[in-house]
C-alpha cells in the first residue's frame, strides 16, 4: 500500500497517513490516576476538578471514577468552561480520593500546523474573546509594551506563537521549589523562576497582548517518548492558542510536541482549573499521580 501511495497525488498520501494513524490509535493505552489525602479539622465543602475532560470521554477504556474513603455523597456538574466538577463535603479527619483510569491514545506526537494564521480581532468567534482579556494570573496591561517590543515585529501566525513559547521556555528557570500559588505571569517574567503553570501563564499573557486568544489547560502528561526525569509525577499545565480557525496545544514548559497528553480542564488561567477548591481549613497530606503507557499484547495466532 505504501508503494502505491507514493505514486499518487499528495492528497492520497495524506489519506493514507490518516489511515496509518488510525491503526496506531488502537494500539496505545495509557493508565492514569491519582491518590490524594486531605486532613480537615472540621467538615469542609470542596469542589474537585479531577475527571478527564468530556472531549476525551470517547477514548476512555476504563472510566476514572472517583473513589472516596470514607464514602462521600458527591454531585457533579459542568462549569461555564465545560469542565467536570465534583462537589463533596469532606468530614473532619482524613479523606482519601483515588481514581485509576485507562484511555486509548494515537501514540503520535501532537501535530504542528505551521501555516496556521492569526485572526483579526473583528473576525474572531464570540467564544474566543474572553481569552484576549487579562485575568487573575495573566496581567496583560503590565506586559503589553514588552510583548509588542519583543514579538510585534514577527510574522503573525504559528511561528510567532511558537516564538513566544520559546521565549517563556528559555526565560524561566524550572524548579518545584520556585512554586508559589499566588505567582502571576508578570512576577514570573521578572523573577525568571517557576513551575509549569508559570511558563504557561507568561506565554498566555504575552499572546493575549498580541490579540491571540490563549487559554490555560491542566491534565496528565506522562514521560512517554522522552527521558524519565528524576522527579515525582505531577499534574501538568500548558496552553491552547486560537489560530488557523482552531485551538492548538502549546507547552512552554517542555517546549516540544508530546505523546499522550490527557486534558482535565481548561480556563482563563489556573484559578479556573484548581484540582481542589476548599471552603475551610484543610491540609493535603498525600499527593500521588501516575501516567504510564500500558503495553498492548497482540493476540497469538491460533
Amino acid at each position: 500500500m505504501l508503494e502505491r501511495a507514493q505514486s499518487k497525488p499528495k492528497r492520497a498520501i495524506v489519506v493514507w497517513e490518516v489511515l496509518r494513524r488510525g491503526t496506531r490509535a488502537k494500539r496505545m493505552r495509557i493508565r492514569f490516576g491519582y491518590e490524594l489525602v486531605y486532613s480537615c479539622p472540621q467538615p469542609v465543602p470542596m469542589i474537585l476538578m479531577l475527571h478527564v475532560h468530556s472531549s476525551r470521554a470517547a477514548d476512555l477504556l476504563r472510566p476514572d471514577d472517583m473513589v472516596t474513603r470514607p464514602h462521600l455523597v458527591s454531585d457533579t456538574y459542568l462549569d461555564l468552561f465545560g469542565n467536570t466538577c465534583t462537589r463533596v463535603l469532606a468530614p473532619a479527619g482524613e479523606t482519601r480520593l483515588t481514581a485509576d483510569g485507562l484511555i486509548q491514545d494515537c501514540g503520535l506526537p501532537e501535530p504542528e500546523f505551521a501555516d496556521a494564521q492569526e485572526h483579526p480581532v473583528e473576525e474572531l468567534p464570540h467564544d474566543t474573546l474572553m481569552y484576549l482579556l487579562g485575568s487573575r494570573y495573566c496581567e496583560t496591561q503590565r506586559l503589553m509594551n514588552d510583548a509588542w517590543g519583543l514579538f510585534g515585529h514577527m510574522t503573525p501566525g504559528w511561528s510567532r506563537v511558537q516564538a513566544i513559547c520559546d521565549f517563556a521556555h528559555g526565560h524561566i528557570e524550572f524548579g518545584y521549589h520556585f512554586a508559589r500559588s499566588t505567582k502571576t505571569a508578570c512576577e514570573a517574567y521578572f523573577e525568571r523562576q517557576g513551575v509549569c503553570r508559570d511558563f504557561a501563564h507568561l506565554a498566555i499573557a504575552l499572546l493575549r497582548c498580541l490579540n491571540i486568544p490563549a487559554r490555560y489547560c491542566t491534565g496528565y502528561l506522562g514521560d512517554i517518548g522522552v527521558p524519565i526525569p528524576d522527579a515525582p509525577m505531577d499534574f501538568s499545565g500548558w496552553l491552547e492558542a486560537y489560530i488557523g480557525g482552531a485551538w492548538h496545544t502549546f507547552d512552554p514548559r517542555n517546549n516540544q510536541r508530546r505523546i499522550g497528553r490527557i486534558l482535565i480542564a481548561r480556563g482563563r488561567d489556573a484559578a479556573d482549573v484548581a484540582i481542589s477548591t476548599a471552603f475551610g481549613p484543610n491540609l493535603l497530606q498525600l499527593f500521588r499521580v501516575w501516567t504510564d503507557e500500558v503495553p498492548v499484547i497482540s493476540p497469538q495466532p491460533a
